[in-house]
């Protein structure tokens, strides 16, 4: 129904001379999205990465008319893809007005509505339910109740209507019976207390449920959709094997596969403001460096594999690397900035937060950690547009990195402001002997010159050619040799 035709339907009467036909939700989902296949519709607007992989699986659930289970680590859009199945209920469905439950006035269910239907027969209200409002999302926690998903008797409505305990009308509805012809989500379902999850036994199975010692049965018609962390059923609690049996499709998520994926999706969630992202020039080499990053934290020695890194690790990240910029950009009152390779050194509290470590790693410290992750990804990034220098130094045709070598073992450092302003910052690099020619041998373009040219010298640091040092406020680089004979010369 569209919204023009809703204004003209407000009885029981008019509804049924409209021809129109109730259907469940998992058959309307399963229409709607037959209508978007067949039409090339876009679906799952804003997810990206599972076009080949989670969404096929989840089509397939709709159009068995399954209850879902998404099962993944952290961070992999699980919530988002649950909300976004939205879209495929109709634009508004009819309800008898007034109803808690979104009673079907063609098929009323509550004592309420069939009471309300009785009384006014044809000329009975209703009223229009849009698919927005039929989304209802509950947190899995331990201290869930069998009232709070089901329902329970109310006293108090008992005491001021006068009613008798056996009345229906006592009754006060869980979240269940509200989410009645709506999707419902449960997220980290493994948080459910297992007596709590055997109270979905029956609205799984059978479609109806019971509330307390009511004789009354509610055949609700609801689409369920669960998330959950294969963490939980180690750590926290587990889903129990007979709910899980029926839950029909469950659907692994991922982490993005491609690091090109991965980029948009960090630069589609990021919030950056106005000024960030018209006034600071953000290179493909800072967020591929960024998604680099990610990906070492997943395959660290010190990272619990079991917990994963979310992708709110990048997202996270990426807007720490912007207020880098601007931050500096305020305090040098320049009006435009450009991401620094030294800038990634005020993301590292968007990281240390973010990562579960093992024993190893608690001892060594999340900071200490978060360092490593970056100087991994500093360094595949090096080999990806320089030579590794462990090689080149006996490469026959001759050392690229040999006039670089040559200016530090003559006792000259490199030391990299954090806020230098940007020709400082330029003055810094250029005044190095031989940086500038690496990066233009590497036929980079000059577009990313800079950013290059700090990377030649964090790589070398990772390779301990160059000693890198950290201070609060900036980075040196220098040749140890160097500096131990520039000590015993002094001695």
């Amino acid at each position: 129904m569209t919204f023009q035709q809703t204004e003209k339907i407000k009885t029981l009467g008019q509804l049924k001379a409209s021809g129109f036909v109730s259907k469940s939700i998992k058959q309307e989902m399963r229409d709607n999205l037959i209508t978007a296949l067949k039409d090339r519709s876009k679906i799952f607007h804003g997810i990206k990465g599972f076009d080949e992989t989670v969404i096929p699986d989840l089509e397939r659930a709709i159009l068995s008319r399954h209850n879902i289970l998404l099962l993944g680590l952290r961070g992999q859009a699980k919530t988002r893809i649950a909300r976004l199945m939205v879209d495929f209920l109709d634009d508004f469905i009819p309800i008898v007005a007034g109803s808690e439950i979104n009673d079907d006035p063609l098929q009323p269910m509550s004592k309420y509505a069939r009471d309300l239907v009785a009384s006014q027969g044809d000329d009975t209200p209703i009223s229009w339910l849009a698919k927005a409002d039929r989304y209802v999302e509950k947190l899995a926690t331990p201290d869930v109740s069998i009232a709070d998903l089901i329902g329970d008797v109310d006293p108090i409505k008992a005491a001021t209507q006068k009613l008798s305990y056996a009345d229906e009308g006592v009754i006060h509805f869980g979240l269940m019976p509200r989410a009645h012809r709506s999707l419902f989500v449960i997220n980290e379902l493994p948080d459910l207390q297992p007596r709590i999850q055997v109270a979905l036994f029956n609205i799984l199975q059978e479609g109806d449920m019971q509330i307390r010692g009511f004789k009354l049965r509610l055949p609700l018609d609801i689409q369920f959709v669960f998330t959950a962390n294969p963490e939980d059923y180690t750590n926290r609690g587990s889903i129990i094997t007979p709910l899980k049996d029926r839950i029909e499709s469950q659907i692994l998520t991922h982490y993005p596969e491609d690091i090109e994926i991965a980029k948009e999706i960090t630069l589609q969630e990021a919030k950056l403001s106005e000024t960030q992202t018209n006034n600071i020039d953000l290179p493909d080499q800072a967020r591929t460096l960024l998604e680099l990053i990610t990906i070492h934290a997943r395959d660290h020695e010190f990272t619990d594999e079991k917990s994963g890194v979310s992708m709110r690790l990048s997202i996270s990240a990426l807007e720490n690397l912007m207020s880098t910029a601007e931050r500096r950009m305020i305090i040098n009152q320049e009006s435009n900035s450009r991401i620094r390779l030294s800038d990634f050194w005020g993301i590292i509290p968007s990281i240390t937060g973010k990562v579960e470590l093992v024993y190893e790693g608690e001892q060594a410290g999340a900071h200490e950690v978060a360092l490593d992750f970056l100087g991994k990804a500093v360094r595949s990034q090096f080999l990806q547009y320089f030579p590794d220098p462990r090689r080149s130094e006996k490469s026959p045709s001759g050392d690229p990195y040999g006039t670089i070598r040559e200016y530090f073992a003559a006792g000259n450092d490199c030391l990299i402001p954090m806020d230098a302003s940007e020709s400082s910052y330029r003055e810094v690099l250029q005044s190095v002997a031989g940086l500038q020619r690496l990066v233009d041998s590497a036929k980079s373009g000059a577009h990313d010159m800079y950013y290059l040219m700090e990377l030649v010298l964090h790589g070398l640091a990772e390779y301990d050619i160059l000693r890198k040092d950290i201070a609060a406020n900036g980075l040196s680089f220098r040749d140890d040799l160097a500096d131990m004979l520039t000590d015993l010369d002094d001695e």
